[in-house]
């Protein structure tokens, strides 16, 4: 997570403890005393409580979405990171003996093309009786769902992730520091890949594709985008877009593609939209979708744990990578 290497780490807490020796302690050869395992903790910005814990997991079926500039070792802390977030929400799960059981209502269809995509769109809604008009709250529904919803403060370069936690717990996680259109759409893209049961004949770039009209669809259902903007357009104007933006919380360009997809509007135009935009992304800073469109209910287990008195206070801060007393005032307050 630190994104050291064993002598890195070595020189970061001074030469304490040789890196052959921290290599033993990764091996279980040797074990820490207090004194280094309490600079150890300080020089990897994590709590003691960190090395004791009880659970550990293993993430699999990553589904990675990254841009170009992210390296390996980055991608890497991302990973580590992540890892570490979903062991401390599994862990207060366990701590309330809630049991999770995801079911995916969509398992069965055989996603071969964008119209098998509108069809599972259609199947999901009605399994999971959201409805076609805008969705207030992404993260809610997804939580709700018993989908692990994971926010982490990630560089500009990561998008998203998806993937299974030991084999049976879904996970989607989403860079915190993006607006709330992009936070909507990039984890409904992720759902995507957890959700629909692609056809082996689909490449990866495909794949990828789908997911995107996947996202745009469960955003703006087929019914509800031509009933907003009709069936056939030559021209859209400005005022639609940020309408339409403000209303159902995806970006004005994802709009457009959505538009494109149900051939509401030409490629050409498409094409000429995407050009007029490339210089000048004007287009998105107009307009707003308000809402609070972030991952609580971690948060609010811990708490619960602790108001039970379940978890000690200073348990509960750990789970929250908080210091004590930042925890305690909240907690208070609340």
């Amino acid at each position: 997570m630190a994104g050291l290497s064993l002598r890195e780490l070595s020189e970061e807490i001074g030469n304490a403890v040789s890196y052959n020796a921290i290599a033993k302690y990764e091996k279980a050869e040797m074990m820490p005393d207090s004194k280094v395992l309490l600079v150890l903790s300080k020089a990897l910005q994590v709590k003691p409580d960190y090395f004791f814990r009880p659970y550990s997991l293993e993430i699999q079926d990553i589904a990675f979405r990254k841009r170009k500039k992210l390296g390996v070792k980055k991608v890497n802390s991302l990973k580590e990171e992540i890892t570490d977030s979903v062991s401390r929400y599994i862990e207060v799960e366990q701590l309330l003996n809630i049991e999770t059981a995801f079911q995916n209502p969509i398992r069965d269809l055989l996603i071969t093309d964008s119209e098998d995509v509108e069809l599972a769109v259609n199947q999901l809604i009605a399994a999971w009786k959201i409805g076609i008009n805008a969705i207030p709250n992404v993260i809610d529904i997804l939580e709700d769902k018993e989908i692990k919803v994971v926010e982490i403060d990630a560089p500009v370069e990561f998008d998203g992730m998806s993937g299974w936690a030991d084999k049976q717990i879904p996970i989607i996680v989403i860079n915190k520091n993006y607006e709330n259109e992009r936070k909507r759409f990039t984890a409904l893209h992720e759902l995507g890949h957890i959700l629909l049961n692609f056809s082996p004949e689909l490449s990866e770039k495909e794949q990828e594709k789908l997911c995107h009209r996947f996202a745009g669809s469960l955003l703006i259902p087929k019914e509800t985008f031509c009933s907003e903007l009709g069936v056939k357009r030559n021209t859209i104007s400005r005022a639609e877009l940020i309408n339409l933006k403000e209303t159902y919380g995806l970006s004005i360009q994802a709009i457009m593609a959505r538009a494109r997809d149900l051939e509401v509007i030409s490629p050409y135009y498409y094409q000429q939209f995407c050009i007029q935009i490339s210089g000048n992304r004007v287009e998105e800073n107009l307009g707003r979708f308000i809402c609070k469109e972030r991952s609580n209910r971690f948060r609010n287990l811990v708490f619960r744990a602790a108001a039970e008195e379940i978890i000690s206070m200073s348990k509960a801060a750990n789970l929250c990578n908080q210091k004590l007393a930042s925890f305690r005032d909240e907690f208070v307050a609340i």
